[in-house]
């Protein structure tokens, strides 16, 4: 039984006799309010219709009948969760079967019977009352679980970082270069046409597979990793194999294959050193072959590369670095990948820095 005072039962009907009456039948369990006519009556619900437990209407009344108090009532989306109760003794087919098709809870003949009138009310009354509850708590364990799976979100990024940036560390790069190799990816993605037909959770799962592109030097040498001078054929060959390695390792991990990423990661990881012409590694993929994901990632690769000081060289400055990526010294790519790139490259060289680009 609700405890007065928690809900409001409003009470619509232009004759004070009919209101008092109503009112002596609930007054003991509900906050009674009143309105005059259906215009008054109106105004009390759009004002503050969560506090309403249910409405009491009359039909006819000066001002706003109690059909049209409905039709705005419905217009409103208000009849899913306030119960309103038609009580009338117009009972007549027509007014009966626009009031249950504008969504009206019941209707109730006049005059009425008091012990069943205020069971049907009272049963509508508690039933809502209980599907409110129980819309909270629902409410309350998605925000739970919404908030949890974002903490686990996070977690499962940060531990991502962590491996790349520990590969990078190893390498006697910056964990910063997987950063903006994730930045470089995403706004190729979402600031061009390159991403379009791409939804903005599908870009934030690419750019963050991208952070796990090199994850395969793990198993490349220390003393080829960081070698300061040109390697040599065979040098080359090995490291080169960081891109099959990296794909099988990130294939062995069993969380990461129930990550959405995981399909973009992997083929980032093998295929980021393709070339448009065929003549990368370690596929020899050419073209369209190659996915759009790995070849965002290959250009990012390239452009951070050269922008930054490496183990086996300095950096380049920047107009040089546009100039090797326009002129294909350094891997030949999809001409409207480097359209996009070149329009947006001047915002991308910012997070540089001075003296890095310029």
């Amino acid at each position: 039984m609700p405890n007065k005072g928690q809900d409001i039962l409003l009470i619509v009907d232009d004759d004070a006799i009919n209101r008092t009456i109503l009112e002596q039948l609930f007054e003991a369990d509900y906050t009674i309010a009143e309105a005059e006519n259906g215009l008054e009556g109106l105004h009390k619900i759009l004002e503050a219709p969560d506090l309403l437990c249910a409405v009491l209407l009359d039909v006819v009344m000066p001002e706003m009948n109690g059909l049209e108090v409905l039709r705005r009532l419905n217009r409103e989306g208000l009849l899913d969760r306030l119960p309103v109760f038609l009580i009338t003794a117009e009972t007549s087919g027509q007014v009966l079967q626009e009031a249950y098709r504008l969504g009206v809870m019941d209707v109730i003949g006049k005059p009425v019977v008091p012990y069943v009138v205020r069971r049907r009310v009272q049963s509508v009354i508690e039933l809502y009352q209980a599907r409110r509850r129980l819309s909270r708590t629902v409410e309350s364990q998605r925000e739970r679980l919404l908030r949890q799976a974002e903490e686990i979100i996070n977690l499962n990024q940060g531990m991502v970082e962590a491996l790349a940036a520990a590969i990078e560390f190893r390498s006697e790069e910056s964990g910063d270069h997987v950063r903006r190799i994730h930045d470089i990816t995403k706004r190729l993605l979402s600031e061009t046409e390159l991403g379009s037909g791409l939804e903005p959770e599908e870009i934030e799962e690419i750019a963050l597979a991208a952070i796990l592109h090199d994850v395969g030097k793990i198993a490349v040498p220390d003393a080829i990793l960081n070698k300061p001078g040109r390697l040599t054929a065979e040098e080359f060959e090995i490291m080169k194999t960081h891109t099959v390695q990296g794909a099988a390792l990130l294939d062995q991990i069993p969380q990461l294959r129930r990550h959405r990423a995981y399909r973009y990661a992997v083929d980032i990881a093998r295929h980021h050193h393709e070339r448009w012409d065929g003549r990368g590694y370690p596929d020899g993929l050419k073209g369209e072959e190659i996915s759009l994901w790995a070849q965002v990632v290959s250009l990012a690769d390239v452009y951070d590369a050269l922008s930054c000081k490496r183990v086996y060289k300095n950096a380049f400055p920047r107009v040089r670095v546009l100039e090797m990526i326009r002129d294909g010294e350094c891997g030949v790519f999809n001409p409207e990948l480097l359209r996009c790139f070149f329009r947006i490259e001047e915002e991308l060289s910012r997070m540089y820095g001075k003296g890095e680009t310029e």
